[in-house]
């Protein structure tokens, strides 16, 4: 009979009924990135699709796998905010984040899309998957290694920058050719000749240490702010009557935001090498 640890010897301690809301909706979001899965492979055996489904079309279940996804990315935006507001941040639920974070944004989407295009892709399909899956896993390691790091000593994140893509962004990135396949109905956005280099593409960003803008940066002009709170209640009925062309839109309208992150980095660089130039000792 294997005698109880001491206290001293136990990892970490009991979580608060305070912590345990962020860390649910951590959990949500992992289930439904899981979630994606199986319904991307009901949507890759018709027959079974049917019999689940007689009255829907095959496409439907693409749809559902796609939706799980954005809605465990809506889920992982939410669980930070509520930590914060509940002062609930815990180092188990950071690390909960990242598990959560290489489920749903690495490993689902490499299967929803090697099932929907790249298993035609011969010999080489699966490697391709395993680099977006991979890609996301090193970015997520490289944010966790830095978490005990101060701010002060993260010249990107004090700016209000991230390096690379972030992971859920990296995920709706990869996802791509799918919502132009929705939107158009066209099979040569299945071809794996796009998506291949697609994800290979989307692989690079998220492991990159590009600068991209985070939210500290996306300042709204006083003078604009109406309209952008009238442009996100516009945005989010598009969503409902048109998701996929508001999602591809949201794609487009990001990756074009990544060379703006460039040049408004090298713009902070520039100030602050000017502020310590001028606030140096003049030499004798």
């Amino acid at each position: 009979m294997r005698r109880p640890r001491p206290m001293s010897m136990r990892v970490g301690r009991d979580l608060t009924l305070r912590q345990v809301a962020p860390n649910a909706v951590t959990a949500m979001a992992l289930c439904f990135g899981l979630t994606a899965i199986r319904f991307a492979i009901l949507g890759s055996n018709p027959q079974q699709a049917q019999l689940l489904a007689p009255t829907r079309s095959n496409t439907w279940f693409w749809e559902l796998a796609v939706g799980a996804i954005i809605f465990a990315g809506v889920l992982d935006g939410m669980d930070g905010r509520i930590a914060r507001l509940l002062r609930a941040e815990s180092r188990f639920g950071a690390e909960l984040d990242s598990l959560s974070d290489c489920i749903a944004f690495g490993v689902s989407p490499a299967i929803v899309l090697y099932l929907w295009s790249l298993q035609e892709m011969p010999r080489f399909g699966w490697v391709v998957v395993l680099g977006l899956a991979l890609s996301c896993a090193l970015r997520l390691a490289r944010f966790n290694a830095n978490i005990d790091v101060s701010v002060a000593d993260q010249p990107r994140k004090a700016a209000g920058f991230n390096t690379g893509v972030p992971a859920p962004a990296g995920a709706g990135l990869a996802l791509v050719p799918v919502y132009c396949w929705f939107v158009t109905d066209m099979e040569i956005f299945r071809d794996w000749r796009i998506v291949a280099p697609w994800l290979i593409f989307t692989a690079f960003l998220m492991i990159s240490n590009l600068p991209t803008l985070g939210w500290k940066r996306l300042l709204v002009p006083p003078s604009w702010r109406l309209f952008a709170i009238f442009a996100a209640g516009l945005f989010a009925a598009m969503l409902l009557v048109a998701p996929w062309h508001s999602l591809l839109a949201l794609s487009l309208a990001y990756l074009a935001l990544i060379p703006l992150g460039l040049v408004s980095y090298a713009r902070v660089k520039r100030r602050v090498a000017n502020a310590i130039g001028s606030s140096a000792p003049p030499e004798e």
